[in-house]
């Protein structure tokens, strides 16, 4: 029989240890040969990026082991950082150096590009028998140059430019045949969910003869991929949701839709690895749809209908390879954590996992996350509940739960409902935990995402305490014990928010920005122009970055905080976080600072992310009023 417990002080088996090791963070996956290959990040190992591949026996062995890692730093956010060739070749950029090595499994990788010093190279496709990457050099340009190229695998380091034309290129796509090229390009200061381009080149001896735009330009145009010589598909949203579109490449460029659905086929190119449909060799798409929450579908252009897969993955969902009917999908669920599956798509029923999308604790440990919208001051709000979850617990019937208000990053980021341990690890010892997706998240058009425009530090804290203060107000949270914690721009709004309103009674910031300006100064060029849209451009908006700066407003700082940081943070250097330190400190506010060796913009390391999680939870007992079971206290300053 269970025992009533105060919130915040039930026993978990889920140790912040396990917890740092589970789910499974899937970088790319691909059918190659009679296996399936993909990419891992391995927080036990420093972080690093492994390969894997499951043989047709069905056991798992390393393709890159140790100390290898495959991570770009493209854009800085990577991606597209390994592929294979048919024959079992690893192509992989090496995070050490940025150069592309090839591997294959039991020989010692050799290098396909120079070691220069200056380039890095992402966005990895292997077709028609030809390695294509986007290439960055970082030569000491204000903008470093970008372009789209070919690296031969016979190790001469030769490296063939093909085309640049813009500051941004992505996701380049060979036509069979290889006579012609498609990709994506944007350039300052638009971002590729503001505007950007699908183009599509002539290739002739080695190079884009020449090239014209077939879509995007105005609006956001992703992920060409070609369905015949002169077919080719895309993705835009002139409706204002991402759709599935396809060009003839005749002399009138006739375009068509291929679905229009009141969902997001698209999202926030963060990476360059990332794609969101995929075509089936008999004419079919097999594609995600988000709406708040991911399905996965298979359209049929001939038919005219569009079939959901009825797949419990809801959650960040990836299309990552296809060969003939079967699809690997990346994700997670609302019942299933992040993982990969192998689906055929006319035996959705039969999906089988290929790595995680199962977790070590019974399904009882894990809250079902409910998807809730209030109303807030710049129209609906976003949201999702995971309530304290407990199967050896009772919640005691004289109290309400204290409640973890999570704000993501990006800002154009989004979070969907889905199993998720670290989430768990708050919920099982009696912590309620809301996600927010403020105005400006993805996922549910581009009307919401361009909320957020000009109004960075504004909307954002809005919408976050109107939602806060719904779950308060519908009784399903103790509106005494509210807290607030974000990452990178999640943490700017937990500053801006504990500046702004006395609604929160604690605050953790994780490698939070404080300075707009030394942002705007010290960031990658990548998010150069980010603030233009976000803010305003500089100097014109300068007394607005300056107004809005939590860092202009320490002495509102009163909230006691928790302040995590890598200090080795290129995006928001530890200086930032320090100065909203010694603010606390000199306004003699409650808090605790923990400066993390090795770590950069985002905690990657398993030893890292288990002092983070217990740090927090110790941290909201101290100054929410109850004491968790297992944990040391923590000292504040």
């Amino acid at each position: 029989m269970s025992r009533a417990l105060p919130y915040g002080s039930w026993p978990s088996p889920l140790s912040a240890a396990a917890v740092a090791a589970a789910a499974p963070r899937i970088e790319g996956a691909r059918f190659v040969g009679d296996e399936i290959w993909w990419g891992e990040t391995v927080p036990g190992e420093g972080g690093r990026t492994a390969v894997r591949r499951r043989r047709s026996d069905g056991s798992v062995a390393d393709v890159l082991p140790d100390p290898w890692n495959a991570r770009s730093r493209v854009h800085e956010y990577g991606g597209g950082a390994w592929t294979a060739t048919d024959d079992g070749v690893l192509l992989f950029v090496e995070k050490a150096d940025q150069r592309v090595w090839a591997l294959r499994p039991g020989e010692e990788p050799r290098a396909l590009t120079p070691a220069d010093g200056m380039s890095r190279f992402g966005g990895l496709v292997f077709a028609e028998g030809l390695l294509v990457a986007v290439r960055e050099r970082h030569d000491g340009s204000p903008v470093p140059p970008r372009d789209i190229v070919t690296i031969a695998l016979d190790g001469s380091l030769v490296v063939t430019d093909l085309v640049g034309d813009s500051d941004f290129l992505a996701q380049p796509a060979l036509s069979p045949g290889a006579t012609h090229l498609a990709w994506v390009a944007w350039n300052h200061p638009a971002m590729p969910w503001d505007r950007a381009e699908v183009r599509v080149g002539r290739l002739a001896e080695n190079t884009v003869a020449e090239w014209t735009t077939v879509a995007g330009g105005t609006t956001a145009g992703l992920q060409p991929e070609w369905l015949g010589p002169d077919d080719l598909a895309y993705l835009d949203d002139p409706t204002g949701r991402w759709n599935l579109r396809r060009v003839h490449l005749s002399a009138s460029l006739d375009h068509s839709p291929v679905v229009e659905a009141d969902a997001d086929t698209g999202g926030p190119l963060w990476s360059l690895g990332v794609r969101w449909y995929a075509p089936l060799d008999d004419g079919r798409f097999v594609a995600v749809q988000t709406n708040g929450a991911d399905r996965i579908v298979v359209i049929d252009p001939s038919a005219g209908t569009e079939r959901d897969l009825a797949l419990p993955i809801t959650a960040g969902a990836a299309i990552e390879s296809v060969r003939g009917t079967r699809v690997l999908i990346s994700g997670a669920g609302s019942t299933v954590p992040a993982g990969l599956w192998e689906v055929d798509v006319d035996a959705p029923d039969r999906a089988a996992v290929v790595r995680g999308g199962e977790t070590q604790w019974d399904e009882g440990w894990m809250p079902r996350p409910r998807a809730v919208s209030v109303d807030g001051p710049n129209g609906p709000v976003h949201a999702f509940v995971y309530p304290p979850t407990n199967p050896d617990v009772a919640a005691p019937g004289d109290e309400q739960p204290p409640y973890l208000v999570l704000v993501h990053g990006g800002p154009t980021s989004h979070v969907a409902g889905a199993v998720s341990p670290k989430i768990a690890y708050f919920t099982s010892r009696g912590i309620g935990v809301l996600d927010v997706n403020y105005g400006g998240s993805s996922g549910y058009g581009r009307a919401y995402r361009e909320r957020l425009l000009g109004t960075w530090g504004v909307v954002d804290v809005e919408d976050t305490v109107a939602a806060a203060s719904g779950l308060a107000a519908a009784g399903i949270a103790d509106p005494a014990r509210l807290a607030i914690a974000g990452g990178s721009a999640g943490g700017w709004t937990v500053l801006c928010t504990l500046a702004a309103s006395d609604l929160f009674a604690a605050g953790i910031s994780r490698y939070g920005v404080a300075d707009l300006r030394r942002l705007a100064a010290d960031t990658h060029d990548f998010e150069a122009r980010y603030l233009d849209g976000l803010v305003g451009p500089l100097p014109a908006a300068e007394d607005v970055y300056i107004a809005r700066s939590p860092l202009s407003h320490l002495d509102r700082m009163t909230t006691p905080m928790l302040i995590e940081q890598g200090l080795e943070d290129e995006v928001v250097p530890p200086s930032q976080s320090e100065a909203v330190r010694d603010a606390l400190r000199s306004n003699g506010v409650a808090h605790a600072y923990l400066a993390f060796e090795g770590e950069g913009h985002g905690f990657r390391r398993a030893e890292t992310v288990t002092r983070q999680l217990e740090a927090e939870v110790a941290f909201l007992g101290r100054v929410l009023g109850f004491e968790p079971d297992g944990l040391a206290p923590i000292a504040l300053d």
